[in-house]
């Protein structure tokens, strides 16, 4: 054998050789679903986007998730259509989903992942978890080291007020319902140095009326929705509470996703041109 030939098949293994390694070390490929919109956008931020299959109702960002097929809604899930799918993974949320159809699915040998963070920090852990699942985990190693560096840098410029602003979080007018301790938009408060009114409710979204609202003598409202909303939130109280209306945008504040450090920013950055008092 010349040294031409024993030169190729020394090359040919070589080449052989990292190609199985590169196939070895490569996440497997899954076949996913999401159930809710802050799902979804978990998925996409951990790098899942080509395994994405099909997801909830109202998965709207990023744009791509608006072409995948929706498998469930308010009034449930389709149980049939998930099945003929064939999903490797189910990404389900634990405070929004029924429980009895994902106990059906869990029968059939489908895993599934429950998600409801209720801090900026679950968010982060929620991708960390994801990642384990993702072709991409740099993706998710990339997002999460951008929200730790926004989310230390908001606390970083945050006002000194002489006592924390005291903040009602308006969820509605008729009836009147607001967010509790174990919720991340009580989390997005804290975060920025105030303090959710009802911060201490037994519930994580009682249901409140004027009287407890005026007695705990909030120093301004937090509201999502448009500008016609706001209009309504300011009629609703007219003369009773006449403090500044902080209007958020609706999925950054209310979805347990990415993007909750969008609505921090936008709070903390409101927050900080209020009267030092």
């Amino acid at each position: 054998m010349n040294s031409t030939s024993k030169f190729m098949r020394s090359l040919i293994g070589f080449l052989l050789f990292f190609t199985l390694a590169s196939h070895a070390f490569t996440a497997p490929k899954y076949r996913v679903i999401s159930l809710s919109p802050a799902n979804t956008e978990l998925a996409y931020a951990a790098g899942l986007e080509d395994s994405l299959v099909a997801v909830s109702a109202y998965s709207d960002y990023p744009k791509a998730a608006q072409k995948l097929e929706q498998v469930a809604d308010w009034q449930g899930m389709n149980i049939e259509r998930i099945v003929a799918l064939k999903p490797d993974l189910i990404l389900a949320w634990r405070g929004g989903n029924p429980q009895r159809p994902l106990d059906q699915l869990a029968s059939l040998g489908i895993p599934i992942i429950y998600f409801d963070p209720q801090t900026i920090d679950g968010v982060i852990s929620s991708l960390e978890e994801l990642s384990q699942y993702s072709p991409h985990p740099e993706i998710a190693k990339k997002n999460i080291m951008q929200m730790r560096s926004r989310l230390e840098a908001q606390k970083n410029t945050l006002v000194n007020h002489e006592k924390p602003k005291r903040l009602f979080i308006q969820l509605g007018t008729q009836p009147l319902f607001s967010a509790g301790d174990q919720t991340i938009q009580n989390d997005v408060v804290k975060t920025c140095g105030a303090q959710n009114i009802f911060e201490n409710s037994a519930v994580q979204w009682p249901q409140v009326s004027r009287e407890q609202v005026l007695t705990r003598k909030p120093d301004a409202i937090i509201m999502t929705g448009s500008p016609e909303q706001e209009k309504t939130v300011k009629a609703f109280w007219h003369s009773q509470l006449n403090i500044p209306i902080i209007r958020l945008n609706e999925d950054w504040f209310h979805r347990a996703g990415p993007r909750i450090i969008n609505a921090t920013e936008q709070l903390c950055a409101q927050l900080n041109t209020l009267p030092n008092k």
